[in-house]
């Protein structure tokens, strides 16, 4: 009996297999694209995962400004912030996000973050995220393949 192949794969920094994907936003629902592009950051739609490595792939979302909010979402959700000083909590509505400059690199950048482990690779899983307000994005050196994302659960 082989029982090499009985072995467990982890994948390590050498061995994932890091792709880049484009995504479009337009019309999609901000959450469930959220969902979903986390989880292509984490790259649990591979089979080859491994919870504590950075083998998702790189993703960038084009047509950021054009996601959709159900209900009254746009000015009933609050997200808090705090300064640091006393007195300093700040109250934001998507609505208010959205006004000022880069609002939609921040909107979804913010709800990705949330879905994303709170640890360190939390926070290097999100430098592999790029988001662009428009459809022009800068990484086409990267040649990088167009993915709808209805098709993943």
């Amino acid at each position: 009996m082989d029982t090499l192949s009985y072995k467990t794969i982890s994948a390590n920094k050498e061995t994932a297999k890091k792709e880049w994907v484009v995504v479009d936003a337009t019309d999609q629902v901000l959450g469930r694209l959220a969902t979903k592009v986390a989880k292509l950051l984490r790259g649990k739609y591979k089979p080859n995962f491994t919870p504590h490595v950075d083998c998702g792939d790189n993703v960038i979302i084009i047509n950021a400004d054009k996601v959709r909010l159900t209900g009254k979402k746009w000015t009933d959700r609050i997200y808090y912030s705090y300064t640091g000083y006393p007195g300093g909590q700040r109250e934001n509505t998507p609505a208010t996000i959205m006004a000022k400059p880069n609002g939609a690199d921040r909107l979804v950048r913010r709800v990705v973050k949330g879905m994303l482990p709170k640890n360190r690779l939390g926070a290097k899983l999100l430098t592999n995220l790029y988001i662009y307000a428009g459809s022009e994005h800068k990484h086409e050196a990267q040649s990088p393949k167009a993915i709808d994302i209805n098709l993943y659960k």
